[in-house]
């Protein structure tokens, strides 16, 4: 199937829901939801979807760029004027305008509604929904992802040394996962060392790294704007201490009792229940404190998002790939996660991330 295709089928499936959420047309401007709808990866536009039109505007840089990647759709050249919006907008012959709630702000929204004859209605969701359920080419595209950061992460044992600082270690991955394919990084990667380890989302600083440290690593590499996501801990030093050993095994049976339960159907918050029963049980579920994992593609975190808050209405289903990151963080100063991107089948959950989990960094 080609691109066109594939994006015609998109807008296809935007208009059936058109319908539901009574409007005659919606206004994407969100730069993921734009780039999945039509193609377009500039960082100014906004796609007017109808019943029978499907209309990209955007400003001078733009024009021939948006007229090869979202062929799609009909060019409408803006230069963020009021009067042309108006014009834009009486193009497509609408007067019911969905809007994402989620992505358009204050000023933008007081701009729209200066536009005359236009109902705007809000939006809580677009196309975020159909966005879970990947197609063959995202998923393919995901794995070419996940195996540049599997390379890169094999590595971590040669590259993260005592005495280089956390920030170094990082700016080291970031270039092996550049050289080995990422167009950019899925996220800021996290090294946190130490007494820093336990800070889930710690952001690579000056401390040096020393022997008897617990060492997290989360990273991710970027492929055609698709997201890889890979956590792996370690232990810097000859032996790992025994509470480390322990700590470290309590996340791995986390981890492992997710993907042999996990099955399409279940409800997210039964889901993240696999994982967090595993810490309630060994007197640990007070340090477990974040969801179990999200979805990724486009963005790094999308739906679906497993958490103990999460709708009894909302399930994983087939196609939907998602991570898998249990983690224990204790205040003595060891914090262990480990992660994986894994797919769902109708058989279960799959890893498309393969590292090694082999703690010791000697």
């Amino acid at each position: 199937m080609d691109n066109s295709t594939i994006f015609q089928e998109r807008i296809t499936a935007v208009r059936q829901k058109l319908a539901e959420w009574k409007v005659d047309g919606v206004l994407i401007a969100s730069p993921t939801n734009r780039r999945w709808l039509s193609g377009f990866t500039g960082s100014n536009g906004q796609l007017l979807v109808t019943a029978d039109k499907a209309l990209i505007a955007t400003d001078f840089r733009y024009f021939t760029q948006a007229t090869r990647e979202a062929p799609n759709f009909t060019l409408f050249k803006h230069q963020r004027t009021l009067a042309e919006t108006r014009q834009f907008l009486a193009e497509a012959g609408v007067q019911r305008v969905g809007v994402e709630a989620k992505y358009t702000t204050l000023d933008q929204m007081e701009e729209l509604k200066q536009v005359e004859n236009i109902t705007w209605v809000r939006l809580p969701q677009t196309v975020e929904p159909l966005r879970m359920i990947k197609t063959a080419v995202e998923i393919e595209t995901i794995q070419k992802a996940c195996a540049i950061v599997d390379d890169v992460m094999a590595r971590v044992p040669e590259i993260a040394e005592v005495g280089l600082t956390e920030y170094e270690v990082a700016w080291e991955l970031e270039k092996a996962l550049r050289q080995a394919g990422a167009e950019a990084l899925a996220f800021d990667i996290i090294v946190s060392t130490g007494p820093n380890s336990p800070l889930p989302h710690h952001h690579p600083g000056g401390r040096r790294l020393q022997a008897g440290d617990a060492l997290i690593v989360d990273m991710g590499a970027q492929v055609a704007g698709y997201k890889s996501d890979l956590t792996r801990s370690f232990y810097l030093g000859e032996k790992a201490s025994v509470r480390y050993f322990e700590i470290y095994h309590l996340v791995l049976r986390a981890q492992t009792a997710v993907f042999e339960q996990a099955k399409p159907g279940m409800n997210l918050k039964e889901v993240d229940a696999i994982a967090r029963d595993v810490f309630e049980r060994a007197g640990h579920g007070e340090h477990f404190g974040h969801g179990l994992g999200h979805g990724l593609g486009l963005d790094i975190h999308e739906d679906p998002f497993f958490s103990p808050r999460a709708s009894e209405e909302d399930t994983v289903e087939v196609g939907m790939v998602v991570t898998i990151e249990p983690g224990c963080y204790l205040p003595e100063g060891i914090g262990i996660r480990l992660e994986e991107t894994a797919l769902m089948t109708e058989n279960g959950l799959v890893p498309l991330t393969h590292c090694p989990k082999e703690p010791n960094i000697p």
